[in-house]
């Protein structure tokens, strides 16, 4: 049995004064995605840094909840606190 990838499209709005704290944030977090099968197919961001999507893809749903509870994640998560950025996560899949 295959099991499906997990794709999840993230977007992040950042206000102005939290843009530096977000980006110290994801440089801790984004690293960890590896040590769970994840990947960062896409990062874009718009020019002054409040807008942020991600896509990214877990092997699992499992893989996706490990990382989700990585220590190393949890201890950065005051970091996104401090930045003030709304977060939207949905699991979207490829349109054929």
């Amino acid at each position: 049995m295959t099991v499906a990838a997990l794709m999840l499209v993230l977007i992040a709005r950042v206000p102005a004064e939290g843009v530096a704290a977000f980006h110290t944030y994801e440089d801790a977090v984004l690293p960890v995605l590896r040590d769970y099968g994840g990947s960062l197919d896409r990062r874009l961001r718009n020019a002054d840094g409040t807008v942020e999507v991600h896509i990214v893809r877990f092997a699992s749903r499992a893989d996706f909840e490990r990382f989700r509870t990585d220590p190393r994640r949890e201890t950065a998560a005051p970091m996104l606190q401090r930045s003030g950025a709304v977060v939207e996560l949905m699991e979207l899949h490829d349109v054929d």
